[in-house]
């Protein structure tokens, strides 16, 4: 005689949360901006999750959403890699920017995939932060960069290590305008990311818990042959050695960046009729 067949449970109603462990619901997880109950540890979300988290409603433009990267040194295998990041993260590219209202405040946003290759800069990415630094000094209007990255992207050598210096620059001249520059470092941001435009905000702030650091602990650790102490490379660690301004929940973060905005961004970006009024991201 047959045993009887146990009821299944549907695929995607539950995650393990990778730091307690705990097995979250999923649409719970997601009231909760997925922010673990228990632990309250962040996890990685995409560009849409992130944009529709802090702008007002309806109010983000995407610009530049046709630039694709070439494959300058014939890196093998490079192409089916875009291919891949391209549909596992939804989106042409690692990074996107446009046009967006926080909190009343016409700012310029951009917010950085993770999913993507692992969010690595290259030409594309590097040019679209550079566009977008430059749109906020041509349009007087603060810029806000949400970063996620492994680092510069290997594929394209030394066009990606040129990068750091572009959107550096472009940093410089931002800041040449009065205009305020605030960067929101996630989960992970390091290397040559955190080497360049990721670590020059006029405000740096990062999620709780997040990977921040040039030389991940393990590399450190490989190559030095030295044990570092638990959390050396934690947001918590950055913020209490100065090296960045503020650790906020991500349930908070809209206020804050709302509340920066309004004290910092200069009275003319503030007073900006032209505002975007559509979503472009799907």
């Amino acid at each position: 005689m047959s045993e009887p067949s146990r009821p299944s449970v549907p695929p995607g109603l539950w995650q393990k949360c990778p730091k307690c462990r705990a097995l979250l619901y999923v649409k719970e997880l997601e009231r909760n901006l997925r922010v673990c109950g228990q632990c309250q540890h962040h996890f990685q979300i995409g560009t849409a999750e992130r944009i529709a988290q802090l702008v007002d409603e309806g109010a983000f433009t995407e610009l530049d959403d046709g630039l694709l990267p070439a494959n300058p040194l014939d890196f093998p295998d490079y192409e089916e890699k875009l291919v891949r990041g391209r549909a596992k993260a939804g989106q042409n590219e690692g990074f996107i920017y446009g046009d967006a209202v926080i909190d009343g405040v016409p700012t310029v946003l951009g917010v950085a995939n993770f999913a993507f290759m692992g969010g690595s800069m290259g030409s594309v990415v590097g040019e679209k932060v550079t566009r977008a630094l430059e749109r906020g000094a041509d349009l007087n209007r603060p810029v806000v960069l949400v970063c996620a990255s492994g680092g510069a992207r290997m594929q394209e050598g030394i066009v990606s290590l040129m990068q750091m210096a572009k959107t550096a620059a472009a940093c410089a001249r931002l800041k040449a305008t009065g205009n305020l520059y605030i960067v929101v470092m996630t989960d992970p941001t390091t290397a040559g990311v955190l080497a360049s435009f990721a670590s020059l905000g006029d405000i740096c702030i990062a999620e709780p818990g997040a990977l921040v650091g040039f030389a991940g602990p393990r590399v450190i650790e490989q190559n030095l042959k030295i044990k570092l102490p638990p959390g050396t490379h934690t947001a918590e660690f950055q913020l209490n050695h100065g090296m960045i301004d503020l650790v906020v929940p991500r349930r908070e973060l809209r206020t804050t960046l709302g509340k920066l905005l309004s004290y910092l961004a200069p009275a003319t970006a503030a007073a900006d009729v032209d505002a975007p009024v559509a979503v472009a991201v799907d």
